[in-house]
């Protein structure tokens, strides 16, 4: 059996540039495929499997939150949280490369040092982000260019209020970890311009919401352009993080408590 020698000082060295390039790029690309850049391909797939059907894109249906065991509540709670933690486990991939680069997650400002400054700030920026997403949504669902969003198929049971209110967490985390502080900051690292660097990371953001059609894309692309800059301003997704979990949490419950209640609504289910 053959024993490796130990580890001499220049083998702890990190590799030199453009090694290091490549390897940085390989594993940006590696971290999407295996979250958010392989949910843009399936969302393309989808956008044009609904784009082909002889149905108008405003007459079917995106359904999100979706039962995965109908009639069932304790084994759909089980599939929800399974689904909810397998979610982030590509923050948990970033925040141990970011621990191998010798930083970590609080380097991308994600941490609890500024609750209520970041709590703030997430809030008003959902209070904008979510009032114009809702007014585009409805302008390009009556062009005809969006599906019906439907935030949630889950049954009327005891945990479904704490389980939609965990998955709009769960969204904020790994969409701002991963498409906002991780990508802008591996892009940085590889020498892309900062308009590079910004419509990269909307597009990627907007991609993945392209299942629900036009509306969805272009919203979320707006919405990544305005997320970047702000990052790049506070130094911090933390504020982000709490503007996106506000705006999923009010679609997801306010959609399960008023539906049934209110017309328009229901014409969405």
């Amino acid at each position: 059996m053959t024993i490796a020698p130990p580890a001499q000082p220049d083998d702890l060295l990190p590799p030199p540039g453009d090694r290091r390039r490549r390897l940085l790029g390989a594993e940006l690309l590696i971290v999407l495929g295996l979250s958010l850049g392989a949910s843009g391909v399936y969302a393309v797939i989808s956008f044009i499997d609904s784009a082909t059907l002889n149905v108008a894109l405003n007459h079917q249906k995106a359904s999100l939150n979706a039962s995965a065991a109908p009639g069932r509540p304790w084994l759909d709670l089980a599939y929800q949280l399974y689904y909810i933690a397998k979610g982030l486990m590509p923050v948990v991939l970033v925040g141990y490369l970011l621990l191998r680069e010798g930083s970590s997650l609080r380097v991308l400002g994600f941490d609890l040092r500024r609750k209520l400054s970041d709590l703030g700030r997430g809030a008003l920026v959902a209070a904008v982000i979510g009032g114009t997403g809702l007014a585009l949504y409805f302008g390009s669902r009556a062009a005809g260019a969006n599906l019906n969003v439907v935030p949630t198929g889950l049954p009327d049971v005891w945990w479904r209020i704490p389980v939609l209110v965990l998955s709009a967490c769960q969204n904020a985390v790994l969409e701002e970890v991963v498409v906002l502080g991780y990508l802008v900051r591996r892009l940085d690292q590889l020498g892309w311009s900062g308009r590079a660097v910004l419509v990269a990371s909307a597009v990627v953001r907007g991609s993945y919401h392209l299942y629900q059609g036009l509306g969805g894309f272009v919203g979320n692309v707006a919405m990544g352009l305005v997320f970047v800059l702000l990052y790049r301003r506070w130094g911090r997704v933390m504020p982000m993080v709490a503007a996106h979990a506000l705006i999923d949490t009010t679609a997801f419950v306010g959609y399960a408590l008023l539906v049934g209640h209110v017309s328009w609504l229901d014409n969405l289910s």
